[in-house]
């Protein structure tokens, strides 16, 4: 993306910011996973929406002052030959500006002292943070640190919060955040395709996970947007299925939950597919029951709908199908059968960090997703497709990846 974008970003958050106000945004550290090694490095999301820097031990700091100018400057770790034989070259100061768009750069080791002294000037009461982190270590160590080196030696700071207003930021996509969606979904859509293509009874569910890494690798190397969920027959019954431990039996129902990061933004797709190719019939009952809701839904969400009533109305209209097919007694009793949300947003994350809408709005994004769990037939499955608003309705994101049982069972002879 170019810094543009990520200079826009930071205006309309500053402009959020009351006046007398210091903000820092912490790129995040590693995490160690044993003994001497790390988990892979995964940079805050706000940090990155506001800079595109994806380096670790990086913080943004602005300046509001009370006539409402703001000064930016961004501390990255200096040059260290020997850390950088071993993990890779770190990002310089000219790099560091041209991608983020911020022109004063400073080493990470003066952030402290710069920061004291922009807090004793006087001319500013109060230093916003990402609360919703910040006191929990788990998630962001350095800014909790931080947080704590300031109540104890800086107490006249107030803290505010952050969270909100990076939520209303990130609640509307921009153009080429929504070019880089559909680069994403065209991804996510080969590499669906590639495990569709290949089903057979007898696979092991991690071979299915390689075919899908093999097509979505060609286009870069890192590039999941979350751990691919893939599963079948019984492990389907397991929401979040990471474990890629089980033998696809014929018959079984194969259903993956996948997606890739394109230029940041994280696609969330599903579908599901009986291995052998052919639907049985209460496979295909079921399917069609919630093929029918997904399509409803694209039918009528626009503009004005409450954000509320999607996920209702995706409860109700299946309860409904359900019912009328002689599945469900009752369709007060859905849950028997539906076990989470039928809608969430996507964006920079893939459960993506909004602010809950009251009413949908052109330039939103988010998933629709029905799930149906009928542990009595041993079928489960869901449906994910990615639901663009647009001016007067909505746009599926990613209607050309196979999601009806004609078009699957075709691509699987």
């Amino acid at each position: 993306m170019d810094k543009s974008f990520f200079t826009e970003n930071r205006n309309s958050l500053y402009r959020m910011l009351p006046e007398g106000s210091l903000l820092a945004v912490f790129s995040g550290t590693e995490v160690i996973k044993t003994n001497d090694e790390y988990y892979p490095f995964f940079a805050d999301r706000n940090f990155v929406y506001l800079t595109g820097l994806t380096c670790k031990e990086a913080v943004l700091l602005a300046a509001k002052d009370a006539g409402g100018s703001v000064s930016e400057r961004l501390y990255i770790l200096p040059p260290d030959l020997i850390a950088e034989r071993w993990t890779g070259v770190r990002v310089k100061p000219d790099e560091a500006s041209e991608i983020s768009g911020i022109r004063d750069i400073r080493s990470t080791g003066s952030f402290i002292a710069d920061f004291r002294k922009l807090a004793w000037s006087g001319n500013y009461g109060s230093l916003y943070l990402d609360l919703y982190k910040s006191d929990d270590a788990n998630r962001d160590r350095a800014q909790h640190e931080f947080k704590h080196y300031v109540h104890h030696n800086l107490p006249f700071l107030l803290f505010g919060n952050s969270d909100p207003l990076f939520r209303k930021l990130r609640l509307y996509k921009k153009p080429c955040e929504i070019e880089a969606l559909r680069t994403g979904e065209k991804i996510t859509g080969e590499g669906i395709l590639a495990m569709m293509e290949n089903s057979e009874p007898g696979m092991p569910e991690y071979r299915y996970k390689a075919k899908f890494d093999k097509a979505i690798h060609e286009y870069a190397p890192y590039i999941y947007g979350f751990p691919p969920i893939i599963s079948a027959g019984k492990n389907n019954f397991v929401i979040h299925n990471y474990s890629y431990n089980g033998i696809v039996h014929d018959g079984d129902m194969v259903l993956n939950d996948v997606g890739v990061m394109w230029d940041f933004l994280i696609t969330d797709v599903s579908r599901s597919w009986p291995c052998n190719g052919k639907f049985s019939d209460r496979q295909r009952l079921l399917y069609e029951c919630a093929l029918a809701t997904s399509d409803y839904m694209f039918s009528i969400v626009k503009p004005g709908m409450r954000m509320d009533a999607v996920d209702a109305t995706i409860k109700e209209y299946n309860a409904q199908l359900l019912v009328d097919a002689g599945v469900l007694d009752d369709a007060a009793n859905i849950k028997k059968y539906m076990w989470h949300g039928g809608a969430h947003h996507i964006g920079f994350d893939v459960h993506d960090v909004v602010e809950t809408p009251e009413f949908i709005a052109p330039d939103m994004v988010f998933c629709i997703d029905v799930g149906i769990y009928h542990e009595e037939w041993g079928i489960g499955f869901r449906l994910e497709d990615n639901c663009l608003i647009t001016e007067d309705g909505c746009e599926n994101l990613s209607a050309a990846i196979p999601r009806r049982i004609d078009d699957i069972e075709n691509v699987m002879r």
